[in-house]
């Protein structure tokens, strides 16, 4: 019997969402070039305006993934993203005569974050319900790299929205594209292969011999917080997060402004420009997750999620160092851009890790390391305007390098056979 590959639809599935949140999310930062001056804020001010949203989106990662387990990835993400649609709009509504509409900014923002956190818990859940171990590489490849080919399109986009419509417009569209994705995700997705009328036998066995967690609703099964707080693995890779998150989101956040200022370009030459780093990100977040998954079959998971991570880290930091220096725009945006998708070569691991090491937590342990993600995304969105009033703008990705290096240390450090209590390891893992 030949399979069905329902799994690898709704992987697409939640691709295409993935890339619709970093449009809710960071065409602000596209936006600002015209919101600034509206409201009279300056650059480190819109820094506190991207880290408002980083704060809401990381404090509530484990509320998150609590969520994704409780109730499902399709019920979950449905509701994050007729959320997140709503607080979009509710930035257009403020006006610059309002009192306190600094203040209202920041907390709409923050708002937003705080419905985006479902995002990766749940599809990290889903990952360890569908996808058998031997494919979450390539899975997860696919699902983050929906960050990039949506930051990709935001700048672009948002921008031909707004020279033609204004921001407000562009903040409308965003909100519709999210709510239409919702309608269709809830149609057709389901939580687990059993529940899917589409799922053929050979699929549904397929998946079941390749889970690393026990068959049991992961609703009913107790989460052990002790055994994930405590873990060395975990909180070294959410270490390892925190690293890879401070220079992904020197690009994410900032890298508009960043190429419109240093080199002096006009918005539509920014835009495009901004594309580059974006592109390298889902060129790197695919590819990586394929080698990792064949490095894991070829050799041993360690080396597919450590080393492999370890080494592409320390590639990112050398670019980064050698493209902040360049005085040529396109060179500089070249060589930067190739140190992010060096960077996201190394994006599959730590959700496969989390997947593994969680089973049916993976919601909970995806959240955690998510949450110390965008701690370091908040940091870097005030850090690196921080950075550009008191040396330099390219001093950012300097520091970034070294964020790069100190993952890389970390990654070296984690024993990916590692398990949490009570999650049988049903798949031999060799560490």
């Amino acid at each position: 019997m030949n399979r069905s590959r329902i799994r690898v639809v709704l992987t697409i599935g939640i691709f295409l969402l993935a890339a619709i949140s970093y449009l809710d999310r960071t065409n602000i930062s596209i936006a600002g070039v015209q919101l600034m001056p509206e409201f009279h804020i300056s650059n480190q001010e819109l820094g506190y305006v991207l880290s408002a949203f980083l704060a809401g989106y990381g404090l509530f990662q484990i509320p998150g993934g609590w969520l994704a387990k409780r109730f499902g990835p399709r019920r979950v993400l449905t509701g994050g993203l007729f959320w997140w649609g709503a607080f979009t709009v509710g930035v257009t509504l403020i006006r610059p005569d309002m009192a306190n509409a600094f203040f209202m900014i920041l907390t709409v923002r923050f708002l937003l974050g705080m419905g985006e956190a479902v995002m990766y818990p749940s599809s990290n859940q889903f990952t360890s319900t569908w996808i058998p171990t031997e494919e979450r590489g390539k899975a997860n490849g696919m699902i983050f790299a929906g960050t990039g080919t949506g930051a990709a399109l935001t700048a672009p986009f948002i921008t031909w929205l707004m020279v033609s419509y204004g921001w407000r417009t562009s903040f409308w569209v965003s909100a519709a594209i999210g709510i239409a994705a919702a309608a269709i995700w809830y149609w057709y997705a389901r939580d687990t292969p059993e529940e899917h009328g589409s799922v053929n036998a050979g699929e549904l066995a397929y998946i079941k011999a390749g889970l690393t967690g026990g068959r049991k609703e992961a609703a009913e099964i107790p989460v052990p917080w002790g055994r994930i707080l405590t873990s060395k693995d975990v909180l070294l890779n959410c270490f390892a997060y925190f690293c890879f998150c401070w220079v992904a989101f020197i690009f994410l956040t900032w890298f508009f402004i960043y190429v419109k200022n240093v080199f002096g370009l006009d918005l539509k030459k920014s835009a495009l420009y901004t594309m580059l780093p974006p592109a390298m990100m889902v060129v790197g977040s695919i590819l990586g997750g394929v080698i990792a998954d064949r490095i894991c079959k070829s050799s041993s998971i360690r080396a597919g999620r450590c080393t492999f991570s370890a080494v592409t880290l320390v590639i990112t930091a050398v670019l980064l160092a050698v493209g902040s220096q360049i005085a040529d725009v396109t060179l500089a945006v070249g060589v930067l851009a190739l140190g992010a998708g060096a960077l996201y070569l190394s994006q599959s691991a730590y959700w496969a890790l989390a997947a593994d090491f969680g089973g049916p937590h993976a919601g909970v342990v995806s959240g955690l390391v998510n949450m110390s993600g965008m701690l370091a995304a908040t940091l870097t969105a005030s850090a690196t305007p921080w950075l550009g009033d008191h040396w330099n703008l390219p001093a950012a990705f300097l520091v970034g390098g070294g964020f790069a290096l100190a993952g890389a240390v970390a990654w070296m450090l984690i024993n990916p056979g590692a398990r949490a209590a009570g999650h049988p390891k049903l798949v031999q893992v060799e560490a």
